[in-house]
Formats: C-alpha cells, structure tokens, sequence
C-alpha cells in the first residue's frame, strides 16, 4: 500500500521511470464478487501478491480457484469489486476503459491456452498484425517480426500457417505475437495445458528466454506441478484465496 501512495504522491506516471520502482504490479486486498442467481458468489477473496521485474510467477490452483479471474483483473479485462491493483506506477484498477485499453495495448501481452492465431496467416503476418494493432511504425515491422519468431525459435517456419504447426509451434508463434511490441508484463493464461511434457518443457525454456533477453515479467496461471521449478515465485490458489 505504501508503495502505492508513494507514486501517486510523486506523479511517477512515466513508465521508463516506474518500471526500475521496485515493484511492477502490487495487488491490495483484492476481492472479487459475481451475482450468480440473485446472490453474491465471492470469486477471489482479499489477495496481495506482487511481481517484479524479470520475474516468472505462476498462478496454480485447479479449475475453480479464482485464478483466471485473477489474471482477468491484473490484465485490467475484469475489475475487482474491491481492494487496489497498481501497475506500473499508476493505480490500473481504478482507470476507466479506455485508459485500462491503452496500457494494455502498449506494455501487457497477453498468450491464451487456445493460441488465439488468426487461421489464414501465417506465423509471420500473425506477429506482424500485432505490430500493425499496437501503432508501431511499418518501418519497424519486418525486422521486429523475425527477431520475435527468432527468439522463440521460429525462423526456418514463420511463412506456415497454424494448421501447418504442431500445438507447440502455434503456441510459439502466440508468444512472439505476445511479445512484438516490446510489453513489459507478459499474462498467459493456462500456456502449456495443450502440450505434453516435452513441448511444455520448450516453452517454459521460451519464457525464461525471453525474460532475460526482452526485460519482460511473466505471470501464468497453470495446474501442471512439472514446471513449478522454473518459477521465481508459486502463488497456491484454492478456493480464491492464496494458501
């Protein structure tokens, strides 16, 4: 919380300066309650968790614990009911839509379990569309697009399409449209839950890589305790609490 007032009181409002504040994202006393039939269904129940830059922090906790609605609202595509959520330097739960879809389209990125590629194009028009959607200047594209399908070890297939990638590759090419305009906060909700042992092991190495070479946090939610290992931090989620 204090950490919290301290940046409003300064104004720190510009990202190059929040992002090297000791915190990235600090969650207070979140709670989140839905309506289901006319009575109040307490989803997440007054968590605190923080991350920090160029950390891997995973979110576990089985079907039904609250965790995707968490990431939700860190994401800012849910709001909590209750309690702070403060990103960057600014309090994130308490913007409006449209300065929420501002932040999210400049320094989060966001990778779903079902790849969420557009079937038609190819891995590169795939990572090169999410350029385009962010206002990056084409002038920048065509280099930012290989260095993304490079990194995550894409090179020699990034003119195929999804249908011609293993489950693996398509989630590959998820993260390097994820990453293309240079996020600082990576949101992948259950990432490895359609992979077996082996591609789920690849792309846990892909994470650790490209937060030590795109300065990126990551935070994901799974249920797999295989890759708990490679997490510089495990929030147990059961029952919308943290135990």
């Amino acid at each position: 919380m204090a950490w919290g007032k301290q940046a409003l009181k300064k104004g720190e409002e510009q990202p190059e300066k929040a992002v090297h504040s000791e915190k990235l994202l600090l969650v207070n006393n979140v709670e989140r309650v839905f309506q289901a039939g006319g009575a109040p269904l307490k989803v997440l129940k007054g968590l605190n968790m923080e991350l920090r830059p160029k950390q891997l922090v995973m979110l576990r906790g089985r079907s039904g614990s609250g965790k995707t609605t968490l990431l939700n609202c860190l994401g800012g595509l849910d709001t909590p009911t209750s309690g702070e959520i403060w990103f960057n330097g600014r309090q994130f739960s308490k913007m409006s839509d449209d300065q929420r879809t501002t932040v999210r389209r400049k320094e989060m990125g966001f990778i779903f379990q079902a790849f969420a590629l557009m079937p038609l194009l190819s891995a590169w028009e795939n990572v090169e569309l999410s350029l385009r959607m962010a206002g990056t200047p084409r002038h920048l594209w065509k280099e930012r697009t290989a260095h993304c399908l490079d990194l995550v070890g894409l090179g020699k297939r990034m003119h195929h399409r999804p249908f011609e990638l293993s489950g693996g590759e398509q989630q590959r090419v998820a993260i390097a449209k994820a990453i293309a305009h240079k996020p600082i906060l990576l949101l992948a909700d259950e990432p490895t839950a359609e992979l077996d042992s082996n591609m789920s092991a690849q792309i846990m190495s892909v994470f650790q890589n490209i937060i030590r070479t795109e300065d990126v946090t990551i935070c994901m939610t799974t249920h797999d305790p295989t890759i708990m290992e490679v997490a510089d931090h495990v929030y147990e989620m059961v029952d919308g609490r943290f135990i």
